[in-house]
């Protein structure tokens, strides 16, 4: 595979203020103090020939953890791919979902922290989840991936 692919599942739901789309922010202490421009949908690499949408269903409960939404593979809005800086080319659907942000608990990693200090530290993939309508989703979202935000808005239009 030349470029990395991720897959992802951009979760919306129309709360009383109108629509919202949950986000979430990176853990670890690259991304500690970065707000704007920082988060992004759930979402995780793709394996070689993996299928995308089974992906972004792993990636969704794997980042949010297990009271994270079970989307029907049929109930899923394909929203297309986007190329991130460094290449990345990132897949993504749309899915209406409920999510409590305090209910996260997904997976964590470890790496070496502080740099070359010998320490192995643990780090949560994701250190929070909000959400966001879609005019702050677009300033919180990685530049990117505010495509997404604008594509779900195209459908539900369409759709109504």
């Amino acid at each position: 595979m030349a470029a990395k692919e991720s897959a992802g599942i951009l979760l919306f739901r129309n709360a009383a203020a109108g629509l919202e789309v949950l986000l979430v922010h990176p853990g670890g202490p690259f991304w500690a103090k970065k707000d704007l421009g920082a988060w992004s949908i759930p979402k995780g690499g793709a394996e070689e020939g993996e299928n995308l949408q089974r992906c972004a269903l792993r990636e969704l409960g794997e980042e949010l953890g297990p009271a994270a939404p079970q989307p029907a593979t049929e109930a899923l809005i394909e929203l297309g791919s986007v190329r991130q800086k460094g290449a990345k080319l990132v897949h993504a659907w749309a899915a209406e979902g409920e999510f409590d942000p305090a209910a996260l608990d997904g997976n964590s990693f470890s790496m070496e922290w502080p740099p070359r200090s010998g320490a192995e530290r643990e780090f949560p993939e994701v250190d929070r989840a909000e959400w966001f309508d879609p005019p702050e989703a677009r300033r919180r979202i990685l530049p990117a991936q505010a495509d997404f935000v604008d594509r779900l808005i195209d459908w539900l239009g369409k759709a109504r």
